[in-house]
């Protein structure tokens, strides 16, 4: 529920604020309070509980695409890492159903759920913002997203209504942080 400095309350009515501001609808959110599963970003969560939890939401509202963070978490946040280790370990278990590869087109085995992992990039690239598009357009991924001056306006907005959460560096990461502007994803 985001309690780290006990503001879980506030942080959850934040991030119902962000969402319906980016069309999300509040019925569409879903807070995991779990006393396993503390918002700290120095702990791991436990991989298979989380991917339960995980696998649930899935199941029961019919997803068919997650992104998520990849193994570096994009800030080295452990609680981000550990939903990475949970996908992954659904992936590998058979939960989800994986893709294969012929002549750069992907073809699902059988239905199922792919995954996205958001580039962690390094310090350097993560605050070049917008000079990091011809890097990543070079580099190989699956996805690139590149937003618009009026998306990146909206994402910067939804930013804001996290309010308990605009220490001093994230206003420099909403100015200068590739992922303000630039996403790179690869299929897990």
């Amino acid at each position: 529920s985001g309690n780290y400095y006990n503001q879980g309350e506030i942080r959850k009515k934040e991030l119902e604020q962000s969402c319906l501001l980016l069309g999300i609808p509040p019925s569409d959110v879903t807070v995991i309070d779990h006393r396993d599963l503390p918002d700290n970003p120095a702990v791991e969560w436990d991989t298979e509980l989380l991917a339960a939890f995980v696998l649930r939401h899935i199941e029961a509202n019919d997803i068919n695409l997650v992104v998520t963070f990849d193994a570096g978490g994009v800030s080295g946040h452990a609680n981000h890492i550990s939903l990475y280790a949970a996908l992954r370990y659904t992936l590998r278990h058979g939960h989800l159903k994986r893709m294969l590869l012929f002549s750069n087109t992907y073809f699902l085995l059988c239905p199922g759920c792919r995954v996205l992992v958001l580039e962690s990039v390094n310090l350097f690239r993560k605050y070049i913002s917008i000079l990091d598009v011809p890097i990543s357009c070079l580099l190989p991924r699956d996805a690139l997203f590149i937003l618009t001056e009026e998306e990146t306006e909206q994402a910067k907005r939804a930013m804001r209504c996290h309010r308990s959460q605009l220490l001093w560096f994230r206003h420099i990461y909403m100015l200068f942080s590739r992922y303000m502007v630039i996403n790179s994803l690869r299929l897990l």
